[in-house]
């Protein structure tokens, strides 16, 4: 308790910063991977995903992050087994933060597309077993971490598969492709925007004074979807089309029509990540502001500071441009080569996979959602269309973040008591 009496404001910065840095992780890491399908079918280049994130990340982020978080990330260690020692709680999450966001920018460095949460769940943990003991963990809340790292990729895999194989039969294997595609791509722009609004509306917009009930939700989503497709069918037939572009790259034309769609999607994703994923670095900063101000009083839940979100909505955009290239070839490019209807199928399918797991409570990671349906759409043509390589490389960085995230917030947590004491 002399620690928050001594160093309150201290702590306050010193979290502000690493929450940054987290955030930055965040945007370096999860933000490329929900434009990585865009900019790798050349719908969108890396400048214009840039921009798109800048909007749509930070306006999800601070419209709709939310005004009250819970303190502890996931409910994944028991706070009250810090009610007498709230400073090692502060110290901590601290670490967490530190822990976390270095791992982030690591695995953004070498390209390797890994899930926030599973960072600052492993760093959570990791500090909670040294300052307290396994006690202080609710270690029931790891079987679904850990079959999540099979279950969310296998379920957007399939999805993916079967859209993409929809598409093949509606449209590519017909004798006319371009006009199926003008006939059929409405219909997918309808499906696109109404699992990206039951997404939103599901993740994003409860806390902005709009709290609709799931038939509501549900009603409004439709809406806005068939707006969403009446304006793409009048956009499609208003386009150009040259048969000249054909020669030059098969399809050229039926690919430009499913372009827009994935301009749509990387739009909708990013206000959704940021709305969501914001949580992961403002959580943890929240607790640490809440505990500090209160002067060691630890509640479940917290007001977020005016400060709070703004500050993680520009360090996810500061870290897309930075770093987030590398992150967004490898699931762009790396994995399987994407065109924009390959890149649609991946996207829907990671869209549809976070409204089931919302709806079931699955635990579920944005990151591995993708990268499933990705597979999923390169298994649709086979398994030699996978770069086997680049995907043993992804499995093995997501099985050590956990392990990762936790030793470095061991070690950082220890030399932040010796700093405080």
């Amino acid at each position: 308790m002399d620690i928050i009496a001594n160093y309150g404001t201290t702590l306050v910065l010193v979290a502000a910063l690493f929450g940054f840095l987290m955030a930055w992780g965040i945007g370096a890491n999860d933000v490329a991977n929900a434009m990585g399908t865009s900019v790798g079918t050349k719908s969108l280049t890396i400048r214009q995903a840039i921009i798109i994130a800048m909007i749509f990340e930070f306006a999800g982020a601070y419209l709709a992050g939310g005004e009250v978080t819970a303190t502890i990330r996931n409910g994944i260690i028991d706070s009250n087994a810090f009610a007498d020692t709230p400073d090692l709680l502060v110290l901590g999450m601290i670490a967490s933060l530190l822990a976390a966001g270095t791992w982030l920018i690591l695995a953004s460095y070498f390209g390797w597309p890994v899930s926030t949460t599973h960072s600052i769940i492993g760093a959570i943990v990791g500090f909670a077993v040294v300052s307290i003991g396994p006690e202080a963990v609710q270690w029931s809340k790891f079987g679904g971490i850990v079959g999540s790292w099979v279950i969310t990729p296998a379920i957007s895999g399939v999805i993916a598969y079967f859209m993409f194989i929809s598409v093949q039969k509606l449209i590519f294997n017909t004798d006319d492709p371009l006009n199926n595609a003008k006939r059929y791509v409405p219909f997918y722009m309808f499906l696109t925007a109404l699992v990206i609004c039951l997404v939103t509306i599901k993740k994003g917009l409860t806390h902005v004074g709009l709290h609709l009930s799931d038939g509501e939700g549900i009603l409004l989503s439709i809406a806005i979807s068939i707006a969403v497709a009446f304006a793409g069918w009048i956009y499609i037939r208003g386009q150009k089309y040259n048969p000249q572009d054909d020669s030059k790259m098969h399809f050229a034309n039926v690919e430009k029509v499913f372009g827009i769609l994935m301009v749509i999607t990387a739009c909708a994703m990013a206000f959704a990540h940021g709305s969501n994923d914001v949580a992961n670095a403002i959580g943890p900063l929240s607790a640490v502001a809440s505990i500090v101000a209160s002067g060691g009083e630890i509640s479940s839940q917290a007001a977020i500071a005016w400060w709070i979100l703004p500050l993680g909505g520009i360090g996810i955009v500061i870290g897309l441009a930075t770093m987030g290239e590398k992150v967004m070839a490898t699931v762009g490019t790396g994995i399987t080569h994407l065109t924009p209807s390959r890149g649609f199928a991946a996207q829907l399918a990671t869209a549809a996979t976070v409204v089931i797991a919302s709806g079931t409570g699955l635990p579920i990671s944005t990151t591995q959602t993708l990268v499933g349906a990705v597979m999923g759409v390169g298994l649709a043509r086979g398994i030699a269309a996978l770069n086997l390589g680049v995907l043993r490389n992804i499995v093995v960085s997501w099985i050590i973040t956990l392990p990762a995230g936790a030793i470095l917030a061991i070690a950082i947590f220890y030399v932040l008591q010796a700093c405080f004491s």
